[in-house]
C-alpha cells in the first residue's frame, strides 16, 4: 500500500536571507475560517473570546499573539490560526478548514528593508505609521491575491494561496535581492 507524505506549501525549504531581510516558511497551526450566521455576529464574537481568549477583530485588524490569532478576512469574516476552533463556535458561526489551501511565510528584517521588499510587491503603505502591529490587509501580492499582517515591528505573515506557493517565494527571492543590491 502507497503511503502519502504530508508536504508542506513550500516542501520544508529553509529560511532564506538576503541582505537584511529573512523569509521563512511558518506553520500557523489549524486555519479555520469563521463566518457569523445572519445576526449572530456579537454571539460569535463572545463565543470566540470565551474559548480562545482572543477578540473578534475589526476590519482590517488581527487580534491574538503567536499561536493564536484572528485575522480579518474580508467582509464578515475571520481566519482563526492555531488551534483548531471550539465547538462552541460552530452555534454561531460557519466553519471552514482552510489548512491545507494556504502557504503561509514570515518576512522580518531590521530597517526600513522588509518595508522596502514590500514596496516593490504590494500596492499598499506598509510604513509603520500607516500599517500599525495587528493591522491587515487582503491584497495583490505581486499578482496574486493574499493576505499580509503586521505582527511585530519588522515582521509580517503573508499568506497565499497553496498553488501560488512557489511563485511566492520566487518573487519574495526577487524583491530582496534587489533590495539587498541597492545597499
Amino acid at each position: 500500500m502507497v503511503e502519502l507524505i504530508a508536504k508542506t506549501p513550500l516542501d520544508g525549504v529553509s529560511p532564506r536571507t538576503i541582505g537584511t531581510v529573512t523569509l521563512a516558511e511558518i506553520d500557523l497551526g489549524v486555519l479555520t475560517s469563521v463566518a457569523p450566521y445572519k445576526g449572530q455576529d456579537k454571539a460569535a464574537g463572545d463565543a470566540l473570546k470565551a474559548a480562545h481568549d482572543i477578540a473578534w477583530p475589526a476590519p482590517l485588524r488581527a487580534t491574538g499573539k503567536d499561536g493564536v490569532r484572528a485575522i480579518w478576512f474580508g467582509r464578515d469574516m475571520v481566519l482563526l490560526a492555531g488551534p483548531a476552533p471550539d465547538a462552541e463556535l460552530s452555534k454561531y458561526a460557519a466553519l471552514t478548514d482552510q489548512s491545507d489551501a494556504w502557504c503561509a511565510v514570515q518576512l522580518s528584517g531590521v530597517g526600513v528593508g522588509v518595508q522596502d521588499v514590500l514596496a516593490r510587491l504590494v500596492p499598499i503603505d506598509v510604513s509603520p505609521a500607516t500599517f500599525k502591529r495587528g493591522h491587515t490587509a487582503r491584497t495583490q501580492i505581486q499578482h496574486m491575491n493574499g493576505s499580509l499582517t503586521r505582527i511585530g515591528t519588522d515582521r509580517f505573515v503573508i499568506l497565499v494561496f497553496r498553488a501560488m506557493a512557489g511563485t511566492l517565494l520566487h518573487d519574495l527571492e526577487r524583491a530582496m535581492a534587489s533590495v539587498a543590491a541597492r545597499g
